[in-house]
């Protein structure tokens, strides 16, 4: 990239900063320290409000880097995770908004654990949480050293290592200043630029085919080398059964993984009601839609104007598509077109990465304090302010963690990377949470079986996947101790919590509590009682 890119895209970044900064002081200057106000903004904010926040928080850099780039080097298979992102906010929308809204407080644990033993389900469902959320935050760490490794000329290991670091950095001041609200507020910002920015490149792409989307297809086809089976399935999940069975397993963890991430969940505690939370969903899927729809025009978009071989040679994932997409739509290298339009969408792409990594810090720090430490401490004074403390303390941890793994993976696919988190998410998590809002008769043990049934399964078979070893694209290349044969372990993985759930119970020694759960099931569907 020439200086003049460097130079605007750095000041937009430092721009962004700087707004995000000035957001995060202000508010923490005017805000209590209580634990609702820590976790939940005071649940202060309007449904359209939280819808925007909602979209934030879901339109990471792995939508907008990751899943451009695999419809650019992949076509049609590549779509798949932008159908998975966007089927998944039905399945929210009409099993768990409302429930969720009405029976929790500020975690997951909190609606698996209303009618549970509190202590054995918090510590398991916070457990799987915080796994969750770092391979989530893995993903932007990973999508922020590729892009600065882009406008740097992507050769510099070293730029890529400290902007993952200052990533890390920058979450941990957000969350430990400025809480939910901060948050919410740099979500709802970062999604009106990524917004206008999805817009821009979109209309800018139909522009140059003369709104002809046929045209668009037909010319990515014959660019990517593969002619019409760039627009055929079969091109990255085809050939043999081991890569139909992960498309099956990655379609199922993108469509269920969603009403199991934790970051999402939380979202819904900042709005006053369980109606205010349906309607949250509502505006949320309004944006999500468009904005994966022009996700697909974006990738062969990028495989008609850059080609699939630009794409690899700058990112052998892919992740740098968009960028390189946006400077051929300004006049490429050189035009003062292109530099601009390159700088703004890098400036959009890291502003994303920023603001999606507060998000999933936040939940996760919550997960920790509230249900980990509060399970695990064994005097209740001062509970609030210490939860908070220690909620700060967590967020610098989990940074630290998601900082070393980002580095690891840097050569990763950062929409493949969320797709594992996605199947960790609905192995552990989604299995918990609908049997508690819908089985009379689920036990604790049952809960504490299906978090840690599925959670151990897909953990240790993406451990022993090509993920991990056994191929060049592996994180560690050198080794071999491949045993399980797909990338996405969810096909396997989500029966198996699902199945450990149902096991639990009906082997349970202790009864299920009648009375509770028909408090539970009254206050979920009315909203009586709820906090």
């Amino acid at each position: 990239m020439t200086g003049d890119h460097q130079t605007l895209a750095l000041l937009l970044f430092s721009a962004f900063i700087a707004v995000t900064l000035g957001i995060t002081t202000w508010v923490s200057r005017n805000r209590r320290g209580s634990a609702e106000e820590f976790y939940a903004g005071g649940r202060l904010f309007s449904p359209l409000e939280n819808g925007f926040a909602i979209a934030g928080d879901y339109m990471s850099a792995a939508s907008f880097l990751g899943i451009s780039g695999l419809i650019a080097l992949f076509g049609y298979d590549g779509m798949l995770y932008s159908v998975g992102f966007l089927v998944a906010w039905l399945v929210v929308l009409l099993l768990v908004a409302e429930l969720v809204r009405n029976c929790g407080r500020f975690t997951l644990a909190d609606v698996v654990a209303a009618r549970m033993a509190e202590r054995p389900v918090r510590i398991a469902v916070g457990t799987s949480s915080v796994t969750v959320s770092v391979l989530y935050l893995v993903a932007q760490m990973v999508g922020a050293g590729s892009l600065v490794a882009l406008l740097l000329g992507g050769t510099s290991d070293a730029a890529r290592a400290w902007t993952v670091i200052g990533v890390g950095a920058l979450m941990v001041v957000y969350v430990s200043l400025g809480g939910m609200r901060a948050t919410t507020w740099i979500q709802i910002v970062k999604a009106v630029l990524l917004m206008a920015g999805t817009i821009a490149l979109t209309v800018l792409v139909l522009l140059r085919f003369h709104f002809d989307v046929d045209q668009l297809l037909s010319t990515a086809a014959e660019r990517s080398g593969h002619g019409r089976d760039f627009l055929a399935p079969g091109l990255r999940y085809g050939g043999d059964w081991t890569a139909r069975v992960d498309f099956v397993s990655l379609g199922l963890a993108l469509v269920l993984g969603t009403a199991g991430l934790p970051h999402i969940l939380s979202r819904f505690y900042t709005v006053p009601t369980a109606r205010a939370a349906r309607r949250s969903v509502v505006w949320s899927i309004a944006l999500i839609g468009g904005f994966y729809l022009m996700t697909i025009v974006l990738g062969f978009g990028a495989a008609a104007l850059v080609g699939p071989d630009t794409v690899r040679a700058s990112n052998a994932a892919g992740n740098t598509a968009v960028p390189l997409l946006a400077l051929d739509l300004g006049g490429g290298v050189g035009s003062t077109g292109g530099t601009v339009l390159f700088a703004v969408v890098a400036a959009v792409a890291f502003a994303t990465i920023l603001a999606v990594v507060a998000g999933i810090t936040l939940a996760s720090s919550a997960s920790v304090a509230h249900d980990l430490y509060a399970s695990l401490r064994r005097r209740r004074s001062a509970k609030e302010h210490s939860e908070v403390a220690v909620a700060k303390l967590a967020a610098a941890g989990i940074g630290v963690a998601a900082i070393g793994l980002g580095l690891l993976a840097r050569d990763l696919n950062v929409a493949f990377l969320v797709g594992l988190a996605f199947a960790v998410a609905a192995s552990a998590n989604l299995p918990a949470l609908l049997y508690s809002l819908f089985w009379r008769r689920f036990t604790t043990r049952g809960a504490v079986w299906s978090v840690y049934g599925g959670l151990v399964p897909a953990v240790l078979l993406v451990v022993v996947s090509p993920v991990v070893s056994g191929s060049p694209e592996s994180l560690f290349p050198g080794v071999d101790f491949q045993l399980f044969p797909l990338q996405n372990p969810g096909v396997v993985s989500i029966p198996l919590g699902f199945l450990a759930g149902w096991l639990g119970t009906v082997t349970s020694p202790e009864p299920p509590d009648e009375a509770r759960h028909a408090e539970t099931e009254v206050r979920a569907l009315t909203g009586a009682g709820a906090v």
